[in-house]
């Protein structure tokens, strides 16, 4: 198929000082409650937040009571954020050994939501009875505590990943907004398959990925590029002693953040289905992963045929080439390794397939086979209508079940940029367009990214919020929520990130009308402007649309500013370098159009020789290193409207005789 601790209030306006117009919330990292008392914002959005009362203080000292039946990961985290918020000492005590002057502190109580002192401590905040939930509850009185209770060891976790969102200043310290929640995922599985065309991500990328997924309560990462031969072409080799050495340490990383690495083989290319030594091969490759940690395993069958057979054998065992004989092997091969490996292997999730038929709402033979024929406990993943879907509704759903006699698992191939509509273009826009209430028909969701992984968290971010609350979901809000978390909480950089994203905005599909448009702030700014300028207001006009276009020129240097992770401002090199370069044409475009209002033609046309040299400059950067199959492209900004903006202006400073 195709940080940094800044805090800031949870309404940054996008390009504040710019208009006073279009202003958009830009809620922080680490938020703080906006005047009138509202409570921080909180990604993913939790079945439950309710204010209680006081906030708890950050104490210098601060008490974890915890035991054995604690998670791991989510105290180590815990006394991170305890650390990175005020507390100089952070002491990790049993139940029963809390020392007596332990009031004066801030105590922290980490475990079970049954544990005897946490259930008390929660009072009457609801406890999920449902995998991967939790409850919290933040006291500000006397005792001054906070209890974390979760259903499993993942809800404990995610508790702690909610309870860093909570922090606020006070004063020259910190404090916790008193609240009680009650959250649970609504979807089992949520994260991401790398299973784009190009250039595989690092191990670099990935370790660095895994901590992400924790932050963002996603708990699915399939490892499946398509580029790397042991994955697909050389599905039957064992992995090289070094590459296995970096998949052991990417299952623990996974491991440490609650996501389930699941291992993918792709043998469809050439396998023999009713081979015993091909099926060997695979169970051999499978078991090694077993071995590192792994417990999630995934067969892709997609971008196959099935209008040949690449053994005569199978032929002879399944009948013609075509798509039932393909579903009978499919189906045989699957269920052989649901049942012998999978089932046999202590704590191995059910497995995971992706149909080769995965984009479409047609009954076919292979689908009725793989209904009647598949074992229940396999999880088939489903594009949607179309290998790259507009729109994914409850409807389209709730039919894709019915094909495939089971709740589906979606692989989304949004931001993925590895075919030939997005060439030279990063997908920046929100994750959008998928209905509330797909939870009732998906087991989950995982989105397919881009080559480039740190530019690919914006849409990550929004994907892992929807999967986790669909109901509660608002891509409006998920957006600025992504772009501040790439930025720290830093408020300037979230702005040049919003303006940013909104020249990278253009999602496309296979045709030729993209699911959501190039630049909608930037397009709305520009038909008021060209308004205004028509109805004779043109002075005003000019002053409208210049500090954007000066935002538009000076977001790349603020991006680059180091609130923003590195990782982004590197994948996004050249698409930053082209916008600066476009939002100083622009910039001139304007002042020229100003001069010649002023009746200045030499500065005008001083102006409009500076912009189109600027644009030939913009267009003449390539994306540089690529990583995707459709090399060094020029890198999309804004097109479309920018650009066109420009030749529109461009087309006005002309005397009336050379006009066309």
């Amino acid at each position: 198929m195709r940080r940094r601790k800044i805090t800031a209030t949870t309404c940054l306006a996008l390009a504040a000082t710019l208009c006073a117009g279009a202003l958009l919330p830009v809620p922080a990292a680490h938020s703080a409650p906006v005047p009138g008392g509202s409570l921080p914002s909180v990604s993913p959005a939790p079945q439950s937040l309710d204010g209680i009362g006081a906030a708890a203080a950050v104490t210098r000292r601060v008490l974890v009571i915890a035991d054995d039946r604690t998670d791991p990961a989510a105290r180590d985290r815990l006394v991170r954020e305890l650390k990175a918020h005020g507390a100089d000492r952070v002491d990790i005590v049993a139940p029963d050994r809390i020392p007596p002057a332990a009031p004066d502190r801030l105590m922290v109580r980490l475990g079970p939501a049954a544990r005897p002192d946490i259930a008390q401590a929660l009072g009457d905040t609801a406890v999920p009875g449902r995998a991967e939930g939790y409850a919290l509850r933040v006291s500000g009185g006397k005792p001054r505590q906070i209890a974390l209770g979760g259903a499993d060891a993942a809800g404990q976790f995610y508790a702690v990943q909610t309870l860093r969102q909570l922090f606020v200043p006070s004063g020259d310290g910190w404090k916790v907004a008193g609240v009680r929640v009650s959250d649970f995922p609504s979807m089992p599985l949520r994260g991401t398959i790398e299973g784009f065309y190009g250039a595989p991500w690092t191990h670099a990328e990935r370790l660095d990925q895994m901590d992400f997924y924790g932050d963002v309560k996603a708990n699915t990462y399939i490892y499946a590029p398509k580029d790397d031969p042991y994955h697909r072409d050389k599905w039957r080799d064992p992995y090289p002693a070094d590459k296995l050495a970096e998949l052991g340490e990417l299952v623990a990383r996974a491991g440490a953040n609650h996501v389930r690495f699941t291992s993918a083989l792709s043998p469809g290319v050439s396998i023999c289905y009713s081979d015993r030594a091909d099926r060997d091969s695979l169970t051999r490759k499978l078991q090694a992963l077993y071995d590192l940690g792994a417990r999630a395993f995934s067969i892709p069958l997609d971008d196959i045929s099935y209008t040949r057979w690449n053994c005569a054998a199978d032929e002879a065992a399944y009948g013609p080439a075509g798509r039932t004989a393909a579903a009978k092997a499919q189906v045989d091969l699957l269920n052989d390794l649901q049942r012998n490996f999978i089932a046999t292997h202590e704590g191995a999730r059910p497995l995971q397939m992706v149909p080769t038929e995965y984009g479409d709402l047609t009954d076919t033979t292979y689908k009725q086979t793989m209904r009647q024929s598949l074992d229940p406990a396999i999880e088939v993943m489903w594009t949607g209508t179309d290998t790259v879907p507009p729109e994914i509704t409850n409807a389209q759903a709730e039919k894709a079940a019915e094909l495939f006699g089971r709740k589906v698992f979606v692989w989304d191939n949004y931001p993925v940029n590895d075919y030939g509509e997005t060439s030279g273009r990063l997908l920046l826009a929100p994750y959008d367009k998928r209905e509330g209430g797909l939870a009732a028909h998906l087991s989950g969701i995982v989105a397919n990214p881009m080559n480039q992984p740190y530019a690919s968290k914006v849409a990550v971010f929004g994907a892992a919020d929807f999967a986790w609350n669909d109901k509660a979901y608002d891509a409006r809000k998920s957006w600025p929520r992504a772009m501040a978390y790439l930025a720290g909480g830093d408020k300037a950089a979230t702005e040049a990130l919003l303006i940013f994203g909104d020249l990278e905005h253009m999602a496309p599909t296979f045709g030729g009308t993209p699911w959501q448009p190039q630049a909608p702030e930037l397009a709305k700014r520009v038909a008021a402007f060209w308004q205004a300028w028509d109805g004779g207001r043109r002075a005003d006009a000019i002053a409208a649309m210049r500090p954007y276009a000066k935002a538009i020129a000076t977001a790349p240097a603020t991006i680059r500013g180091g609130s923003v992770q590195k990782g982004f401002t590197d994948d996004a090199a050249s698409w930053l370098d082209a916008t600066a370069l476009w939002g100083r044409a622009m910039v001139a475009m304007l002042d020229a159009l100003r001069a010649r209002e002023a009746g200045d033609d030499a500065t005008a046309g001083a102006l409009l020789a500076e912009s189109r040299d600027l644009q030939r400059q913009a267009r003449a950067i390539r994306v540089s290193p690529p990583r995707n199959r459709w090399g060094s492209a020029q890198p999309q900004v804004g097109d479309g409207v920018l650009d066109v903006f420009l030749a529109e202006t461009d087309a006005r400073l002309q005397p009336p005789a050379h006009r066309h």
